[in-house]
């Protein structure tokens, strides 16, 4: 696989796909871009975004959520996958950025990933929506790099490293969110799986 042919397929990707919000996108701060990306994981977008919503107009702040309890947390998170590990960690998260960084998120990898609930995916989809170059691998985009033979990895950490190989920094923003929204509007997996096979063609 060469860089200009891997570009021209994700080009092909990013017109097939719906228009639509993902949990990482569109927030008034950093903060709530964070915490309702590290309530995404194992969660669709559809219900990650109303919730975050919810607990954001009660929670706006690293120092309001630092000083919440977890009960009330779970309430309003309940209906996000492993609501109470994520309301743990979420909590945690916004008291060691109160406490450590002055209540602003870090913007770079290593202090991120140290914040409870946030691992390298999440810490990447981040830092991409704020204008870093990062590329945040997820399981939408393991599976499209795979069938398009951008990678033959399956580990994260390997697929995010053969794909910083393959494409120009410029368009790393862009293949997590162009992945996503096409794993998103097709859902079938034999019909994506299908018109993969057919983009995989195109040189």
């Amino acid at each position: 696989m060469d860089s200009r042919t891997a570009i021209k397929q994700l080009s092909i990707l990013s017109k097939d796909i719906k228009d639509m919000r993902l949990a990482a996108e569109s927030w008034k701060t950093p903060f709530q871009t964070l915490i309702s990306t590290i309530m995404s994981a194992r969660t669709r977008d559809e219900v990650t975004i109303p919730v975050a919503s919810k607990l954001f107009k009660k929670y706006p702040s690293p120092n309001n959520l630092a000083t919440a309890r977890i009960k009330d947390i779970q309430a309003i998170i309940k209906p996000v996958n492993f609501y109470r590990n994520k309301a743990k960690n979420i909590i945690q998260c916004g008291k060691m950025i109160v406490r450590l960084h002055g209540g602003k998120v870090p913007n770079n990898m290593d202090e991120l990933i140290k914040l409870p609930g946030v691992g390298r995916k999440t810490a990447n989809v981040f830092l991409s929506e704020y204008g870093k170059s990062a590329i945040g691998v997820d399981t939408h985009l393991s599976h499209i790099s795979q069938k398009l033979g951008w990678t033959k990895n399956k580990r994260p950490d390997k697929i995010e490293r053969d794909l910083q190989n393959l494409f120009p920094k410029r368009y790393w923003e862009r293949i997590n969110p162009t992945a996503v929204r096409f794993g998103k509007t097709h859902t079938n997996r034999r019909q994506k799986d299908e018109l993969l096979a057919q983009i995989k063609k195109i040189k």
